[in-house]
C-alpha cells in the first residue's frame, strides 16, 4: 500500500531539550489552523502520549523500532495519519541501543519512516557554539534527515543572531523553524520517577498549554515546518493481517493508577472484535460481570496505596474473577496490585508476593522474552520482544519466562498460568499477533464456559 502523508519529526539533543513542549506547542498550534494532526511518539514511553491527547482529543500511537520492523512502523504510522503528522522522539536523536549505540533510537525511526527531521536545541547558556553542536549532529550519521532547528530557552535577540549564522553557516542545507521563548514558571511541566507527571494528574493542563502555544505562535515558524513536512516521499507498506473473530468483553482498569496501555494493543484487540470496557479501582469499580478478559496496566498505584487498600469492592472482584480462569494480563503497575502489599499496604492478595520503591531504577531498557512453558499466549517458546522501566520490584517477579538483554545480561521473571500473565515487562502486542490471538481465544473459551 501507498499513502501520502506529510509528516515531520521532532528530535532533540537529549532529553529535557524541550521536545514535547515543542511538540505540544505545534500540535495546539495547527489545530488552531483547523489541520487535521495527529502525533506519534518514539520509543515505549506511555506519558508523552497523553499529553498529546490532551491537545488533540485522540489517542497517540508509539513508534517503536525495537518492537516494530519497518514495515510494521510505516504501517503504524499511515493507520493513525491524517492531514499531517507530528512525531515525538526519545532522548537523544541518535541514542539507543547495540554496538554503535544507535539502533532503535529516534534517528532509526526517521530512517524507517523516511520522515524529514527538525531538531530541538537547549539554548540554555550558549550561543555561537550551538552551530558546533548542529553541524555535529547534521554530520554525525550519513543521510541524519535533519532539515531544520528549533531553539529552546532563547530571547528574540539571541534568536536573530543565530539564524543569521545559521544562513551563512549552512548555506540552505538546514533552516531555522523558530524558537521557544523563555517559559514562565507556571507553564513548566512537572516530572517525577517515571519521566513527565501524566497529563490527567495536571488540572490546568489545558490552561497551560494553551498559554505555551500563545508564546510560541509568533516565534515557531508553522510554515516552515508544514514545507519540511510536505517534502515527506509516500508511506509503502503491508498491513499487517489480524484474525476477525467471534466478540468478546475485555475489562480494561484505566484510571490515574493504571494508564500505560499501548494505544496500538488496544486498537488490536477492538480489530479481533472485542469490546473494551472500562472500570476504575480508583473508584472502587468492580470488573464488569459480563467480562471475558481482564487487562492491568502499569502506571502509578504506588501513589493511590491507601485508595486502592480502602476500594475492596474493586479488588475482591478482581481476585473471584482471576481465581474463576478469566484471560488476564497484569503489567508492571497492574502486577504489583494483584500482590500482597504494595509499600505495605494491602492490594488484592492473588499473587503471593509484596512490592516496595527500591530507590533507584530497577531492571531498565529493552529486553526479549522467551516462554518455558505454556500459558496464556501459547506454546513453550513464545517470543516478545518488551521493554521494563521500574523503581519497585516485588518479592516474587516469577520465573516463567527467560530474559535476554542485548549487552548478554539473563535473569527470570513473570507469573504465568494457562490464563494469567503478570510480571514487569511491558509487551507490544501487534508486534506479536498471534501471541494475541491465543490470548483473546482464551477470552473465547472462558466466556463460552460461564454460559
Amino acid at each position: 500500500m501507498t499513502k501520502s502523508l506529510p509528516r515531520v519529526l521532532i528530535a532533540g539533543t537529549s532529553s529535557g531539550s524541550g521536545k514535547t513542549t515543542a511538540v505540544c506547542a505545534i500540535l495546539t498550534l495547527l489545530n488552531r489552523r483547523g489541520i487535521g494532526v495527529t502525533a506519534c511518539k518514539c520509543g515505549p514511553d506511555y506519558i508523552d502520549p497523553m499529553f498529546h491527547e490532551s491537545v488533540l482529543g485522540i489517542p497517540s500511537a508509539n513508534l517503536d523500532p525495537f518492537f516494530c520492523d519497518g514495515n510494521l512502523l510505516s504501517s503504524l504510522l499511515a493507520e493513525n495519519g491524517d492531514e499531517l503528522s507530528v512525531i515525538e522522539g526519545v532522548m537523544g536523536y541518535y541514542d539507543g541501543t547495540g554496538e554503535d549505540g544507535t539502533d532503535n533510537s529516534t534517528y532509526t525511526v526517521a530512517a524507517k519512516t523516511d520522515t524529514p527531521v527538525i531538531l530541538v536545541v537547549n539554548a540554555k547558556g550558549a550561543s555561537t557554539s550551538l552551530l558546533a553542536v548542529i553541524e555535529g549532529f547534521l554530520h554525525f550519521l550519513p543521510d541524519s534527515r535533519i532539515c531544520g532547528v528549533i531553539f529552546n530557552n532563547i530571547t528574540a535577540m539571541t534568536y536573530a543572531m543565530l539564524k543569521k549564522q545559521m544562513d551563512n553557516r549552512f548555506a540552505g542545507r538546514i533552516r531555522a523553524v523558530g524558537y521557544i521563548p523563555k517559559l514562565p514558571e507556571d507553564c513548566i511541566l512537572g516530572s517525577r520517577h517515571l519521566g513527565l507527571i501524566t497529563a490527567a494528574e495536571i488540572g490546568d493542563l489545558r490552561e497551560k498549554l494553551d498559554k505555551i502555544a500563545d508564546l510560541c505562535a509568533e516565534t515557531i515558524d508553522l510554515d516552515a515546518l508544514r514545507e519540511i513536512a510536505h517534502t515527506a516521499e509516500p508511506l509503502e507498506y503491508t498491513l499487517p493481517i489480524s484474525p476477525e473473530l467471534p466478540a468478546v468483553k475485555i475489562a480494561v482498569a484505566r484510571d490515574a493508577a493504571f494508564c500505560f496501555y499501548y494505544k496500538d494493543t488496544l486498537k488490536l484487540f477492538e480489530k479481533m472484535g472485542a469490546e473494551l470496557v472500562s472500570f476504575s479501582p480508583l473508584a472502587d469499580e468492580p470488573i464488569p460481570d459480563d467480562a471475558d478478559g481482564l487487562l492491568l496496566g502499569g502506571g502509578y498505584p504506588e501513589l493511590y496505596a491507601d485508595v486502592l487498600e480502602r476500594n475492596k469492592t474493586s479488588s475482591k472482584s478482581i481476585r473471584r474473577a482471576i481465581e474463576s480462569g478469566i484471560p488476564t494480563i497484569a503489567e508492571c503497575g497492574g502486577f504489583q496490585y494483584l500482590g500482597r502489599t504494595l509499600e505495605g499496604k494491602q492490594m488484592c492478595g492473588v499473587l503471593p508476593h509484596d512490592s516496595a520503591n527500591t530507590g533507584k531504577l530497577v531492571r531498565f531498557g529493552y529486553i526479549t522474552l522467551t516462554a518455558k512453558n505454556d500459558g496464556l499466549f501459547g506454546e513453550a517458546g513464545t517470543n516478545f520482544r518488551a521493554h521494563e522501566f521500574h523503581y519497585y520490584d516485588s518479592t516474587d517477579n516469577g520465573n516463567a519466562f527467560t530474559v535476554v538483554k542485548s549487552n548478554g545480561r539473563s535473569w527470570e521473571c513473570v507469573q504465568y498460568t494457562d490464563t494469567l500473565y503478570a510480571g514487569y515487562p511491558h509487551l507490544f502486542l501487534p508486534a506479536n499477533i498471534p501471541a494475541a490471538e491465543v490470548f483473546y481465544k482464551k477470552c473465547l473459551a472462558y466466556k463460552e464456559n460461564k454460559s
